[in-house]
């Protein structure tokens, strides 16, 4: 009997609140933690999802390297709901060499370098960089997955992965891999993006930013607020999960290489994503209760998801985007939203598309509107879709005679 991959702890600190708790909270209530920017320097006229309390988090000393705002909400995210503990005993049964730890990041620590180079000797743009800066621990790319990796003193695989939106969604992929393939016995996944003036003046300069807090698959939809957050999963086989365990299901991915930044009009590449993932769960469309869109509320993307989500599920199956609430946390969108769809699960709950307020016709989906009980919801799908078309589709059920 082959066994199946269980969440056994998971955790999310968005602009909500730390942990779950208040996401749950929010989830119940349809409210959103978005606000208009007053980031560090930033002059847009768009709103943004932040953190409570990353400011405040100081590292271990002996990890002093790594200081800077990603792997601070890293670490305020890894104590919340007691994650941290958790991620310790699961090393103390398996070894710190048999647990993988894969993390999505888009910008990782970039704010580090933002603000080295503004400090230069010789003014912006001149001079050295101050000694205070450290490339490796922050602004790179692998900063995160190596400062979890020494808090926790883990000693397997571990690595950042980095396409844009869909980075955390397929962490949990490529731990289902490494553990298919023996190579690790459990996994800690998850995603840690931290809002950065490259990110908000990046997006801006593509006109993807919205005025106003951002409408999913709304008519009048003008953009996306950027937000931050922190989400791991510990992933573990078990042969037979406890009646209610969260079950990674299946999981497919797809690059379809249609732009850079643009989404395939009729969502080849996420089409291809959501068959992929449903084969794997070996489950039929109907089975599917809820789907979380990846729904960023851009005009192009918005459309693009709804035609490839009609043509593999037809007009049936209640969707929603929760980047109403959190807004688009970018690398780490794709584990809140794994943790939003657990949350549904455990809880029978569809979410709604909070900001959305006059749906689309011509995503001709069922757009949940307000939060409503799902007493019977037993799988649900999520999508994360990033640029360059690098697709990923999750799906999680819940374990039978919960």
């Amino acid at each position: 009997m082959s066994s199946a991959l269980v969440l056994s702890a998971f955790t999310a600190s968005t602009a909500l609140g730390v942990g779950t708790a208040p996401l749950l909270a929010a989830l119940r209530a349809g409210t959103s933690g978005l606000k208009p920017c007053d980031f560090e320097t930033c002059d847009l006229p768009t709103w943004i999802g932040e953190v409570p309390g990353v400011d405040a988090v100081a590292l271990p000393p002996e990890l002093a390297a790594y200081d800077c705002r990603n792997n601070r909400l890293a670490l305020l995210g890894l104590q919340a709901d007691g994650f941290l503990e958790a991620a310790r005993a699961a090393i103390a049964r398996h070894g710190a060499d048999r647990v993988a730890l894969i993390l999505g990041t888009s910008t990782s620590g970039i704010l580090s370098a933002e603000l080295a180079y503004r400090e230069r000797a010789g003014g912006p743009g001149e001079g050295a960089l101050p000694a205070w800066f450290d490339y490796r621990a922050t602004h790179n790319t692998g900063s995160v997955a190596s400062f979890v990796r020494d808090l926790l003193g883990l000693r397997g695989p571990a690595f950042a992965i980095s396409t844009a939106c869909s980075s955390s969604a397929k962490a949990f992929a490529a731990a289902d891999r490494l553990i298919a393939t023996g190579l690790a016995d459990a996994a800690i996944v998850g995603g840690v993006d931290s809002l950065c003036l490259t990110t908000l003046y990046g997006f801006a300069s593509l006109q993807l930013t919205s005025p106003e807090p951002c409408r999913p698959c709304d008519a009048g939809r003008q953009g996306l607020s950027i937000g931050e957050a922190a989400a791991f999963a510990l992933l573990e086989p078990v042969q037979q999960p406890a009646p209610g365990a969260i079950v990674l299901a299946g999981w497919g991915e797809s690059s379809d290489a249609h732009h850079m930044s643009a989404p395939h009009p009729e969502g080849r590449g996420s089409r291809a994503a959501m068959q992929l993932a449903l084969a794997r769960a070996g489950l039929q469309p109907a089975d599917v209760g809820y789907i979380n869109l990846h729904g960023t509320a851009t005009p192009a993307n918005d459309s693009s998801e709804g035609a490839a989500v009609a043509a593999v599920f037809g007009h049936g199956v209640p969707c929603s985007s929760t980047k109403g609430m959190t807004g688009h946390t970018l690398g780490a969108a794709g584990g809140v939203e794994a943790v939003v769809s657990a949350l549904a699960l455990q809880h029978g709950l569809l979410p709604a598309s909070v900001g959305t307020q006059t749906p689309d016709p011509a995503i001709d989906l069922p757009i949940v509107l307000s939060p409503q009980p799902a007493p019977g919801l037993r799988h649900v799908l999520s999508n994360s879709f990033g640029f360059g078309g690098s697709n990923c589709s999750l799906v999680l059920s819940r374990g039978e005679g919960a």
